[in-house]
């Protein structure tokens, strides 16, 4: 094109003026110079066997954006003109790169990189038809290498590694337009021989240069060079052996980068990666350079992923035992006696965690047993140590927290260890245990017992700690990291629950003494504030991880399910049980007010029994300050943490279920067993505490919300829920919340909403009719009567924006979230009629309300809770209330909406919560259709007023009519907000699987907006979305099968989307879970467009030059259909036709994707 046009001399003064423009500072050229700059780049690029302007370029420039491009452009060109080029002009084209680049030191490195890469692309290329052969390129760089020249040097690993990027077949890859197998065949060749070649040329480097005693920079540059590149070769992701056929999986997993790839290698490696001098060398090399933190990184990567070798590489178990031995004696040689250095921290985890997770466990213990020990001792003491350091990093706040990563990745070991009784006897890791978890306690308190706070050189660190609002609570913080801890410190139960207690009673005892002290100093001298709060703030901090430690040894955390007492701590109590005297236990427990050691007996008590009452007495000091009026002295983070404890306890010791159990220790069934003293004195306590703080702090959210959680931990079981409404104070909570009176009226919304989902479990408690009928009269009527009176005044409009009415409505509104976020299966119908009378209310306040969204968006969220927890239990008639009830406040809320134009685009997602609330609502309405657990009315029998008389208001009504609301304002740039994107995504496609009839009596702007959300989401979205569209368009095609119209809009959308999904599964790559997804679509959409499927494959084939590739095409198709000729919308034949699609995508999916 252009280059035929012009003489080299033209076209080199045009490039370079084009250069010129590329690389001026914005401020000199405008935008159209720079695009017209841009375009002469690219045509000159394109244009016909550029070779010989190209060489000219490079030999004459001197622009190095140019040259660069000239380098590009020789890349592309040998790729795209390959079968028209003669192999001599090829290989005499890679010659002149490869002897441009020697001749030419100085080069601009990227210009340098960039004609490599062009070298490799054509070595690679030539790989294909063997038309090119790594062997004499690796016979050159081998010449390169014993030069001894550094530049030269530097040159051939440059060589290589481009080769290694090119060949990799991963993100580096350069897009050279030819398919995934194409790419996955040259890796596979070439990781056999080749790969094996430039290893073995990098070990004889790093050998010869580990043998020099002193290097200049410049070789210890060449040094680091060929260091990062057997990095980079032991990172190799390994395709399997050639005689696994490749799926699209492995190509997509090819070109996905990802991070830790372990080291599997093929048979042909053994000789190379199990002779002891490899892994010796690498060892060597690390010791040599581990005070430069650059190349440390390197060696310890490359150990990392030696300690990682597993798969066909090893021939058998033996083989495997001594290369884990050999690589333990090495690594403890290398790390015993020497002071570790930061950068190393990270490295050194790594290595022992692959060997912890990567070696088989029977492995692991076939080593011999002292050096295994030694293993084991060491792993000890880097734990501690780590620890140490990472709480240090904690107090300087350093950004970089390298020991806080390497400490959790030794954890994480631990855990893996301590886990495994099959291959360690019990009791095999106490002592190591005890010392992990002596040394975290130990970096966890104030001196004197601890090291907290104090620098490396034993000096205490800077003072007042400041704590943002945004830092996340420790609990959340370090949970992995406590959960690990626990379980160590359940291992060693012998050791460290009287460990934790006594620490925790001695701490208790002075927190105590100082508060005594302060409350004198007041009474004394009521205005003097000498206070030292140095000594009480240590003394919180102290509580605070004693209290976390405690309760991740005692219980875990567990999500949904039944949470079970750790076997350990069983097993502990029942050990002890015989030496353990009952009533003194009970005493202890009972007695919070008391020292533990002034009771007599103390020490026959249960030790777990005795760290919880440690807790408790805690808690009690707390509760004594309040009531002497110190609550200023007081650390609402040590409340948060009492009530965090007695939550996590409760949910799993209290009424413990024995029916769960093989074995139950006596101390804990006598103490918090059913029907005993101990557990209805518990349960009091308990609440006593939950009032409590819900009045004194109600200003402290934080801690306000884990109380009330407390709460609803000790209601959401009815055995505990009986116990708890026995309680006055119960009663008085109840009355209190109903009244609205203070304190309680000052909680934030979030407590208040969960407190009143608390008041109506405890509800649901066993009761005799009278009490339960005098329960709701004082918990729900008041909510319902102020709501009345409120709503009900004459002059309410003109009133409705006054703080003390908008707070009325909040609060009810708020309340009423949590009534619906208490519905049991037992509970809903008493429920379902309560909140149905407000329902309609709230559609009122939707028009009073229209210009405050916040409390618009609060209407719809009743909406949202009660269709969430209810619609599932409702059977036909009381559905139909509640869809009515939808419908309606739809219809306020569009009237409102009308016009309302959406035009902020910058505006913050929150400001579409509406739309978001909508979407959940219609959501949630729909889920009725696959989950009804409703037993036609059968729960509301005794609360039926009279059966619904031939309304009908179906789901689909509703739905239909939220879908016409939200399609016109969810633009695309709305989409670009993950959480409304996929919210709207999924509710598009539950309304075509549910309801796929009505889609095609949608108004037709509606109609196509629809179709057009479904190709973008399809199109240019996330998987996710991608794969909710394709689930949505398989019943779409069904129903218009069903329907059999050829002329509806429905009928030609479908025929468009079948060339969508037939390029997605054929031409482009895309994530395999959604082969199935779009599998089954494009069956149903082949049924019913049989003659344009035909058409897309010819003219498919019809494109195709290789004859070799076009009938192994044509076969691919041919095979594909065959079990379902013709096709038709039946599940045997589509279960065929899948299938065949799996060997389809296997055998041509690499075919056509191109990178």
């Amino acid at each position: 094109m252009m280059a035929a046009a012009l003489g080299p001399p033209e076209v080199i003064a045009q490039l370079e003026n084009a250069a010129k423009v590329l690389m001026a500072p914005p401020s000199m050229v405008n935008n159209e110079q720079r695009q017209h700059a841009e375009h002469i780049f690219l045509s000159f690029r394109k244009s016909k066997s550029p070779f010989a302007v190209c060489k000219h370029i490079l030999e004459t420039s001197k622009v190095d954006y140019v040259l660069f491009q000239a380098a590009t452009a020789i890349m592309e060109a040998v790729v795209r003109e390959w079968i028209l080029l003669e192999k001599g002009s090829i290989e005499s084209l890679r010659t002149f790169l490869l002897t441009y680049v020697l001749q030419r030191p100085n080069l601009q490195k990227y210009v340098r990189e960039q004609i490599l890469l062009a070298v490799a692309v054509i070595v690679k290329r030539g790989s294909l038809d063997k038309s090119i052969d790594c062997k004499s390129i690796f016979h050159e760089v081998s010449q390169l290498i014993s030069s001894g020249n550094p530049t030269v040097q530097t040159l051939a690993c440059s060589i290589l590694t481009a080769l290694l990027s090119e060949f990799s077949s991963s993100s580096k890859t350069s897009n050279i337009g030819l398919s995934m197998e194409f790419h996955g065949n040259c890796k596979r060749v070439f990781q056999e021989e080749d790969l094996r070649q430039i290893f073995m040329l990098t070990v004889e480097v790093l050998q010869e240069f580990s043998r020099r005693e002193n290097l200049n920079a410049q070789m210890s540059s060449v040094f680091q060079r060929y260091l990062a590149l057997a990095n980079q070769v032991l990172s190799w992701n390994f395709l399997p052996p050639n005689y696994i056929l490749l799926t699209t999986a492995h190509y997509i997993a090819m070109f996905e980068s990802s991070q830790n790839v372990l080291l599997k290698p093929t048979e042909s490696w053994r000789e190379a990666l199990l002779d002891g001098r490899v892994m010796e060398l690498f060892f060597t090399v690390h010791r040599k350079i581990r005070e430069d933190s650059d190349m440390a990184q390197d060696s310890l990567q490359c150990l990392a992923q030696l300690a990682s070798l597993h798969g066909p590489v090893f021939p058998d178990e033996g083989s495997q035992v001594d290369y884990l031995a050999h690589f333990i004696e090495g690594l403890l040689n290398t790390i015993n006696g020497i002071e570790i250095e930061d950068s190393e921290a990270v490295g050194i985890s790594s290595i022992i965690s692959n060997l912890i997770t990567v070696f088989p466990r029977n492995v692991l213990t076939a080593i011999p047993s002292e050096l295994f020990s030694s293993f084991v001792n060491c792993l000890t003491h880097l734990t501690c140590s780590f620890g140490r350091s990472a709480a240090l990093e904690e107090v300087l706040d350093k950004d970089d927290m390298v020991y806080m990563e390497a400490y959790d990745k030794l954890l994480e070991s631990w855990l893996t260890l301590v886990q495994d009784d099959k291959h360690f006897h019990k009791g095999f890791f106490t002592q190591h245990a005890v010392q992990v978890f002596n040394s975290y306690i130990q970096c966890h308190l104030a001196a004197p017992d601890g090291t907290r706070n104090l620098t490396a050189n034993g000096v205490a660190s800077r003072e007042e700690e400041e704590i943002s609002e945004l830092q996340e609570d420790d609990r959340d913080q370090f949970s992995d990291q406590l959960a690990s801890v626990g379980m160590l410190g359940r291992i060693a139960a012998e050791h460290c629950i009287p460990l934790l207690t006594s620490l925790l009673e001695e701490r208790v005892t002075r927190l105590h003494g100082q508060l005594q002290r302060h409350q004198q100093q007041l009474l004394a001298s009521p205005g003097s504030s000498t206070i030292d709060n140095k000594t009480l703030d240590d003394l919180y901090e102290d509580i605070h991880w004693l209290i976390l430690v405690t309760g991740y040894l005692l219980a875990d955390d567990t999500q949904g399910e039944t949470p079970l007492i750790p076997p350990e701590i069983m097993e502990y109590s029942i050990k002890h049980s015989s030496e353990v005297d009952i009533n003194t236990t009970l005493q202890i427990l009972g007695s919070p007010g008391e020292k533990a050691s002034s009771i007599p007996g103390y020490n026959r008590t249960d030790s777990v029994i005795r760290l919880l009452s440690a807790v408790l007495r805690v808690s009690e000091v707390e509760s004594r300050a309040i009531r002497a009026d110190l609550t200023h002295l007081l650390s609402p983070q040590m409340g948060k943490d009492i009530v965090w404890f007695l939550k996590r306890w409760a949910k799993t010791y209290l009424l413990v279920d024995e029916k769960l159990y093989d074995q139950i220790s006596l101390p804990f069934s006598t103490a918090f067993g059913a029907d005993t003293e101990g557990s209805q004195w518990i349960i009091g306590y308990l609440l006593q505490k939950v009032i409590s703080n819900l009045s004194v702090w109600s200003s402290e959210q934080d801690l306000a919300n884990d109380t009330v959680q407390l709460l609803v931990t000790l209601v959401e079981r009815r055995e505990r829920a009986n116990l708890v409404i026995q309680c006055e104070n119960w009663w008085n909570l109840a009355k209190q919340f109903a009244s609205r009176s203070p304190p309680l009226n000052f909680l934030s919304s979030p407590v208040q909403r969960t407190l009143m989902k608390a008041l109506v479990l405890g509800g649901f408690a066993h009761m005799d009719t009278e009490t339960k009928q005098q329960y709701w009269t004082e918990v729900l009527q008041p909510l319902q009567q102020r709501f009345l009176r409120v709503i009900n005044q004459e002059n309410f409009q003109q009133m409705c924006q006054q703080e003390e009415v908008k707070q009325e409505i909040t609060a009810t509104l708020e309340a009423l979230c949590g009534i619906a976020e208490a519905t049991q299966i037992d509970n809903v119908a008493i429920l379902f009629n309560f909140l149905m009378d407000f329902l309609t209310n709230c559609i009122g306040l939707m028009e009073v309300y229209k210009n405050t969204p916040e409390t618009v968006n609060l209407i719809i969220e009743v909406f949202v809770e009660v269709a969430h927890k209810q619609i599932c239990y409702l059977g036909e008639s009381k559905a139909m209330n509640l869809y009515e009830a939808c419908l309606t406040l739809l219809q306020v809320y569009s009237k409102n909406n009308l016009g309302r134009q959406r035009i902020d685009v910058t505006a913050e997602e929150e400001q579409y919560q509406d739309l978001l609330l909508i979407m959940e609502l219609l959501t949630n309405l729909l889920s009725k259709e696959f989950i009804d657990f409703s037993d036609t009315d059968e729960v509301f029998r005794g609360h039926e007023p009279g059966q619904a008389a031939n309304r009908s208001v179906s789901a689909a009504d509703v739905v239909l009519y939220g879908v016409n609301l939200i399609l016109p304002l969810m633009s695309q740039d709305l989409l670009k907000f993950p959480t409304l994107c996929n919210q709207y995504y999924k509710l598009i496609t539950f309304i075509c699987e549910i309801f796929p009839e009505k889609i095609p009596q949608l108004p037709e702007d509606l109609f196509k907006s629809l179709m057009y959300s479904l190709e973008l989401g399809m199109t240019s979205m996330s998987s996710e979305v991608c794969q909710l569209c394709l689930e949505a368009l398989t019943p779409l095609a069904e129903q218009c099968a069903k329907a059999q119209e050829t002329d509806s809009p429905l009928f030609l959308a479908t025929r468009h989307f079948l060339k969508l999904v037939f390029d997605m599964l054929v031409l482009q790559k895309h994530n395999t879970e959604m082969t199935t997804a779009a599998g089954e679509a494009f069956y149903t959409l082949v049924c019913l467009h049989q003659a344009e499927y035909s058409e897309l494959v010819e003219t498919l084939l019809s494109s195709q030059q290789d004859p070799v590739i076009y009938q192994r095409l044509a076969d691919a198709f041919n095979k594909l259909t065959a079990s379902s000729t013709p096709p038709a919308l039946d599940r045997k034949q589509k279960m065929a036709f899948l299938k065949s699609l799996e060997e389809f995508m296997a055998n041509v999916g690499g075919l056509l994707c191109v990178k």
